[in-house]
């Protein structure tokens, strides 16, 4: 995708809504100044403590702090922010950490969506100035805790049809796959998902299945979920496990692998229908021969179907100006959906926001200086299309039986804001794209996920 231009995203249609989140008050302690400065902040030392002194005061959540911005300043608040952008990239110190400043006196995590979201993304350009050896970074990149973290996916799961919508579309496909095989399958199915992580995607598939099985025709499920710690894998089976107990006339078996295991391991049962998970998987890979080797061995598998589902984006890892303010665009239409799902008094919209949404944010921004080179790699529908068909795979139609229900879902999930048909710019919508074989969510006129179903030629 061409770069963005900085006069698209002056653009940027974002919502003013006030929203006085829940959470109390944390007392922060400053970091010793003392301790030596990149040599690059010569001079600097008053300006980054002023700048810290600033955040401080901005992370407080005040309610009597709480503002609005003035009509018209959001557009400046946006501009700003990319000024901000170019001196850090030009590294032009003096000039970022004032802009930085004037940032924070103007954002609030409480504020409406204009402030919300450009004080995470001043969090990610004050980490990159400051760089890793800064005494201060890991200041402003603190990670939430494993419990923060869970209980912010879980509300934004819960509230929003971002994440219900790829799995919901995904199981529909799947489930669709197991019945034409339905003769042949001996009533087993096969699920091998590269990225398992809490296991949300399963428990609708689960109880799905139960729905169709009867006691004298009972349904094998496999799960074979990968995912990034024993300890992830553990907790993920336990909670499947319990919950398929529940369900009656259905066989259920979960085996964790971790990430980077062969696919060797993998147990197969003769005449079962495979199906290959890939949602939010290969945007997790570090490169593109990552990209490719996975694709590889999912095509040696020859499933009965592989169901693709990513982020829509083009953030190159080698441009930081076009990688931020793609971002920018992304995230602004995510923090305004927000709006769309919980009511204007939420402590569950700074949790979501604070440890899932501002996580990525911050880490999408400084990606390119990790170290481990562990950048997310986002791409259009057109540029996966493409991968999957040089590697053996074409698209497969989805059914109504999909459209039907992405559009259910939000109905159901649209609490705040009226439903917006397809070909209207407002609030939540979904799509159907490249002839019937991908389906696409999207927010006002900004597309958010797109879903497809993939067999090997």
């Amino acid at each position: 995708m061409e770069d963005t231009d900085e006069d698209e995203l002056l653009n940027l249609s974002l919502s003013i809504v006030t929203d006085p989140g829940g959470e109390r008050n944390r007392k922060r302690k400053t970091k010793d100044i003392s301790k030596p400065f990149n040599p690059s902040y010569e001079g600097c030392e008053g300006k980054i403590f002023r700048l810290l002194q600033v955040r401080e005061e901005m992370l407080k959540v005040d309610h009597k702090r709480k503002k609005m911005v003035e009509d018209g300043k959001g557009l400046h608040l946006i501009h700003l922010l990319l000024i901000t952008a170019t001196s850090v990239d030009e590294n032009n110190v003096n000039s970022a950490l004032e802009n930085l400043t004037e940032l924070y006196q103007s954002v609030s995590l409480i504020g409406d969506s204009v402030q919300r979201v450009v004080a995470y993304f001043a969090d990610g350009l004050a980490a990159r100035l400051l760089t890793q050896k800064s005494p201060f970074y890991d200041m402003v990149m603190k990670e939430p805790t494993n419990e923060e973290q869970f209980l912010a996916f879980t509300c934004l799961y819960r509230v929003s049809p971002y994440y219900q919508f790829a799995h919901f579309t995904a199981n529909q496909a799947i489930i669709e796959a197991f019945e034409k095989e339905d003769e042949i399958n001996n009533r087993a199915l096969h699920v091998i998902d590269f990225d398992v992580c809490y296991g949300f995607q399963w428990p609708s598939l689960i109880q799905s299945l139960s729905e169709k099985a009867s006691s004298g025709n009972r349904i094998s499920l496999r799960l074979t979920g990968y995912g990034r710690s024993s300890e992830e894998l553990q907790e993920t089976e336990t909670r499947l496990v319990s919950f398929a107990g529940g369900c009656r006339n259905l066989v259920f078996e979960f085996q964790g692998l971790l990430r980077g295991s062969k696919l060797v391991n993998l147990r197969k049962k003769k005449n079962e229908t495979v199906v290959v998970n890939l949602v939010f998987h290969l945007n997790t890979l570090n490169n593109f021969l990552k990209i490719s080797d996975t694709l590889k061995s999912v095509h040696s598998l020859r499933p009965s179907i592989v169901i693709l589902v990513e982020q829509e984006g083009s953030r190159s890892p080698r441009s930081f100006l076009s990688r931020f303010m793609e971002s920018l665009h992304y995230f602004a239409a995510m923090f305004d959906s927000l709006d769309d799902c919980l009511p204007l008094e939420s402590a569950e919209r700074l949790s979501i926001e604070k440890n899932h949404l501002g996580k990525e944010i911050k880490s999408i921004i400084n990606c390119d200086k990790d170290e481990d080179n562990k950048f997310p790699r986002y791409a259009k529908m057109e540029t996966w299309k493409g991968r999957m068909e040089s590697h053996g795979f074409e698209g497969m139609k989805m059914s109504s039986k999909s459209l039907i229900q992405a559009k259910l879902l939000l109905k159901i999930r649209t609490h705040y804001c009226p439903l917006q048909c397809e070909g209207e710019s407002g609030g939540f919508r979904v799509f159907e794209r490249d002839d019937g074989k991908s389906l696409s969510l999207g927010w006002q006129d900004r597309c958010l996920l797109t879903a497809s179903a993939w067999q090997c030629v």
